[in-house]
C-alpha cells in the first residue's frame, strides 16, 4: 500500500474539472456547481475544449493551456478520452485525479483502464475511480463530483464502492447533522484502494472511525495488513456486500470484480480486528453512534438495568462480540449500596430492580463511571407501569456533565 500523492487528492490546493459544462443536468454542470457552491477555498479551473465560459468563469480548452498545474483533477468525459487526458495531466503536474467516467468493463474497457494506469504511472498521478460519484472533504468545503449534499465537517470516514449507498448515506446523515471527515465513492479502484485509503486514514488526526461499504477486495493481503494497522487506533466498520450468490453475480456486474467467498471476508476482517454489519440499518445505526459517542479506552463494559434478563441477554451478546464484562471495584460497590436499594444485585450487570425510577438511575450513573475499570456504561430500560421511562432517559441525559467524554 502507498499513501504517495494522496494529499493532493485529499487536501488539495487547487481542482482541475476536466468536462464542466453549463448544461443543466448534465454531470458536467453538477460538479461546477458543487464546487462553488461550497466553502472550498483552493482555485477552481474549468476545461471544455466548446465552452470558453462557464457561469462567468473562463473555461480553458484543454489541460495544457491551464494557467497552474492542478492539484487534483475531476474528470467526467467519455472512457476513451481519458488515457490521453490522464497524460496530459501527469505531463502539466498533476498528482491526483478522480474519474467519475464509466464504461471501463469488458475487454475493451479493461484495455482502456490499463492505458489510463500506463499513461498515470509516469507521473506517480494517482487515481480515485473509475466510475465513481464523489470525493467529499466537508472540513475543506470540496465536493468534488456530482453529490447531491456537502454534508457538515466530523470525524468519520465513510469510503464505498457504490456511488448510491455515498448518496444515500448523506442523505439519512443530514437529517441527523451528521458530519464527516471524508466520503469517498471508490469506483472500481483501478488505483486507490480500500488499502491505501486505510493507510491514509489511520495517521489522519481529523478522522477518528471509518465506515466501509465494501463489495471486493483486490489484494486481501494488502488489505488485511492496512485495516490491522488502522483498527489499532481507529474504529473500523464494515459492511460487505454480495454475500450470497445471487448478490456476488449482481457485484460482478456492478464492479467488473468477483466478490469471493463471505466465509473468507468473515475471516479477514475478524484478523484485522474489523467490526462486521450485515445491513444498512445496522451501518446507519454504527454511524449514529459513533458521530454521538466520545472515545472509548477499552472493552471493558458495566450493564447498568432495571430488569435481570434483559442484563444477562446483553453479557452474552458482549462476551459473543469479544468484549469484557468489567470487575467492578470495591469503592464503587461500596457507594452503590449508599445509593441503592439492599436488593440491588451487588455486582455486574448492575441490576438496580424493576421499580427504578429516573432518580435511581441517575444515581447509579457517576460512581460507576468514576470507576477506572470500566471503560463505557450500557444503560437499559424495560418499560413498568411503575416507573416513566421517559424520565429516565432524561435523567441519563442530566448524568451526562458528570461523566463528561466518557459517556
Amino acid at each position: 500500500m502507498t499513501i504517495r500523492n494522496l494529499d493532493h487528492l485529499l487536501a488539495p490546493r487547487s481542482v482541475a474539472l476536466i468536462g464542466a459544462s453549463d448544461r443543466t443536468g448534465t454531470v458536467g454542470a453538477t460538479m461546477v456547481r458543487n464546487m462553488r457552491g461550497g466553502r472550498y477555498r483552493g482555485r477552481v479551473m474549468l476545461v471544455n475544449p466548446t465552452h470558453t465560459m462557464i457561469e462567468g468563469e473562463i473555461c480553458h480548452p484543454d489541460v495544457a493551456s491551464l494557467p497552474e498545474a492542478p492539484d487534483l483533477a475531476v474528470i467526467a468525459t467519455p472512457a476513451p478520452t481519458l488515457p490521453g487526458i490522464v497524460a496530459a495531466l501527469g505531463a502539466r503536474g498533476c498528482k491526483a485525479a478522480v474519474v467519475i467516467s464509466a464504461g471501463f468493463n469488458g475487454a475493451a474497457g479493461s484495455a482502456l483502464k490499463q492505458a489510463m494506469l500506463e499513461a498515470a504511472r509516469p507521473h506517480l498521478l494517482r487515481l480515485l475511480g473509475p466510475n465513481c460519484v464523489s470525493l467529499l472533504v466537508p472540513g475543506i468545503g470540496l465536493n468534488a463530483g456530482f453529490a447531491h449534499l456537502t454534508p457538515p465537517a466530523g470525524r468519520i470516514a465513510f469510503l464505498a464502492q457504490s456511488g448510491a449507498i455515498v448518496t444515500t448515506v448523506i442523505d439519512w446523515a443530514a437529517a441527523r447533522g451528521i458530519g464527516f471527515s471524508h466520503l469517498l465513492s471508490m469506483g472500481e479502484m483501478a488505483d486507490v484502494d480500500f488499502a491505501d485509503m486505510l493507510d491514509y486514514l489511520a495517521g489522519d488526526p481529523e478522522t477518528t472511525a471509518v465506515l466501509l461499504y465494501i463489495e471486493t477486495v483486490g489484494n486481501a493481503r494488502k488489505f488485511i495488513s492496512a485495516a490491522r494497522f488502522a483498527a489499532r487506533g481507529k474504529t473500523i466498520i464494515a459492511i460487505k456486500a454480495g454475500r450470497h450468490a445471487e448478490g456476488a453475480k449482481a457485484v460482478a456486474s456492478h464492479t467488473g470484480a468477483l466478490a469471493g467467498a463471505d466465509a473468507v471476508y468473515d475471516a479477514a476482517f475478524h484478523r484485522a480486528g474489523v467490526l462486521r454489519v450485515y445491513d444498512l440499518a445496522e451501518l446507519f445505526a454504527a454511524t449514529e453512534t459513533l458521530a454521538s459517542a466520545g472515545p472509548i479506552a477499552g472493552d471493558r463494559l458495566a450493564i447498568l438495568t432495571n430488569g435481570g434478563g434483559i442484563g444477562i441477554l446483553a453479557t452474552d451478546a458482549l462476551i459473543d462480540q469479544g468484549g469484557h464484562l468489567a470487575e467492578i471495584g470495591p469503592e464503587t460497590v461500596k457507594r452503590l449500596d449508599a445509593l441503592l436499594p439492599p436488593l440491588w444485585s451487588r455486582g455486574n450487570p448492575v441490576d438496580i430492580i424493576g421499580d427504578a425510577d429516573a432518580a435511581r438511575y441517575e444515581a447509579a450513573i457517576e460512581p460507576l463511571l468514576a470507576d477506572p475499570a470500566i471503560d463505557a456504561l450500557l444503560v437499559l430500560n424495560c418499560p413498568t407501569a411503575v416507573a416513566d421511562g421517559v424520565a429516565v432517559a432524561e435523567a441519563v441525559l442530566r448524568a451526562m456533565p458528570a461523566i463528561g467524554a466518557a459517556c
